[in-house]
């Protein structure tokens, strides 16, 4: 039922979704929910809005840099900015949804907070088939199975078709969380949803 989920949509490559990836379990036990987790392609957003990754946009992105060292040092989240960044991170999500598709939820998710500390925290080079299906080894998946199913056009199809879900949502950054139909955008609307939650939902 919709109202016993957290809708949190995010893409590999945005620190802030990094961040509130780090968060997201913890609201949704305060809440008594559970999390959807939905990756996807924030280039398939930024081509409806036309909008661009925000380390390259002007001023922007320099204070984008400042902002995550001190949301590290805020939170406690280890943080590393990548040697390629931003890069597309495209076997990660589709591996993803592979194992969702196999039923393995909970696996996926647990694949999903490895990636994510593996790009942002430890410096490794995820946007390659091979980092990611590493990453995938070490949560005790099939190395060689998500190298292949990663490159299956079904598989890459799936990506497409949750990025489009995701628009067709309202959906346009990373991260984006729903909660009853009420969304929310940005790791810096975590504290707003609890008290959003707490204080009755206000309208």
């Amino acid at each position: 039922m919709t109202d016993k989920i957290i809708e949190f949509y995010f893409e590999f490559g945005s620190p802030y979704g990094y961040f509130a990836a780090n968060e997201i379990e913890a609201l949704a036990s305060e809440m008594g929910r559970t999390v959807v987790w939905k990756p996807f392609m924030l280039g398939s957003a930024f081509a409806k809005t036309g909008s661009v990754p925000l380390r390259e946009v002007p001023l922007k992105g320099d204070y984008c840099l400042q902002d995550w060292e001190r949301i590290s040092d805020y939170t406690g989240t280890p943080w590393s900015l990548p040697k390629k960044f931003p890069t597309a991170i495209l076997a990660a999500p589709r591996g993803f949804y592979w194992l969702v598709d196999q039923g393995k939820d909970d696996l996926a998710v647990t694949y999903a907070k490895a990636a994510y500390k593996a790009y942002f925290a430890d410096n490794r080079p995820l946007w390659t088939d091979q980092e990611a299906a590493d990453v995938a080894k070490e949560c005790g998946i099939d190395r060689e199975e998500f190298l292949s199913a990663v490159q299956d056009k079904h598989v890459k199809s799936r990506l497409i078709e949750e990025g489009q879900k995701a628009i067709d949502r309202g959906v346009f950054g990373s991260p984006f969380i729903i909660i009853d139909d009420e969304a929310f955008w940005g790791w810096d609307r975590i504290a707003m949803i609890r008290d959003w939650h707490k204080q009755g939902k206000w309208s």
